[in-house]
């Protein structure tokens, strides 16, 4: 159908140029929102534009149903800093001589659980003047040669009567009281102990008076370490 090119010329004549003009630029515009709606309808019904990222609004086609999600590269996952030793820090103490951690070696000091001290009377009833004598033993029992001391006042032989502490070898000392002896596994030190049949007392404080005849008890000690009770008598 063709039109009459004065259409527009009586148009234009009854309403004005501007008149005209707005009109048609109203129904252009019209036209391109109603373009741009279909354009968006169609695009949401398809996916989703690309800039979406797979996996939440959109699908993606490199992950199918029921699938794990794929796994960080090693590479790409942050290793967690060791820790790196202070400076002036070596990897731990180091035992010193003297320490319960260095292996023992011969000749160093006993240990107190290796050492058994016995002690053995001469007799059970000494008459008359006899002096009382015990047989003091110390033996190491631990698989290397040691040494400790076994002078007068680290190994005591005491004499008591009841409660009563009636002699002492730690009693009224002279010379020297230190005696370091290296003992051999298995190997018992002898000594020999006699009682002169008077009391004593530390620092020698009282004197030394005649025992009574009666029933006494003998016991020597190195440390921890005790032997067993001798019972003996006086007549």
């Amino acid at each position: 159908m063709s039109m009459d090119p004065d259409t527009f010329r009586g148009d234009v004549g009854v309403e004005g140029p501007e008149v005209y003009w707005r009109r048609r630029v109203a129904v252009l515009t019209g036209a391109l929102v109603v373009v741009a709606v279909v354009a968006w309808a169609c695009t949401s019904a398809t996916g989703g534009s690309g800039d979406k990222p797979p996996g939440r609004s959109g699908k993606d086609p490199a992950v199918r149903p029921g699938a794990a999600p794929p796994q960080a590269s090693a590479s790409a996952a942050p290793s967690p800093a060791s820790p790196r030793p202070e400076a002036g820090r070596g990897a731990g103490p180091k035992p010193s001589p003297s320490s319960p951690g260095r292996p023992r070696r011969p000749g160093d000091p006993c240990r107190r659980p290796d050492l058994v001290v016995s002690l053995q009377g001469e007799a059970r009833v000494y008459a008359g003047k006899r002096t009382p004598r015990f047989l003091l033993t110390v033996v190491n029992t631990g698989r290397l040669p040691c040494t400790v001391d076994l002078g007068p006042t680290a190994v005591e032989t005491r004499i008591t009567s009841g409660a009563d502490r009636v002699w002492s070898t730690a009693d009224c000392l002279s010379g020297e009281r230190e005696e370091i002896k290296r003992l051999r596994r298995g190997v018992p030190h002898v000594s020999t102990v006699a009682w002169d049949r008077r009391r004593s007392a530390p620092h020698c404080g009282a004197p030394r008076t005649k025992a009574r005849k009666g029933t006494y008890v003998a016991m020597a000690r190195l440390g921890a370490a005790k032997s067993h009770k001798v019972v003996f008598h006086l007549h």
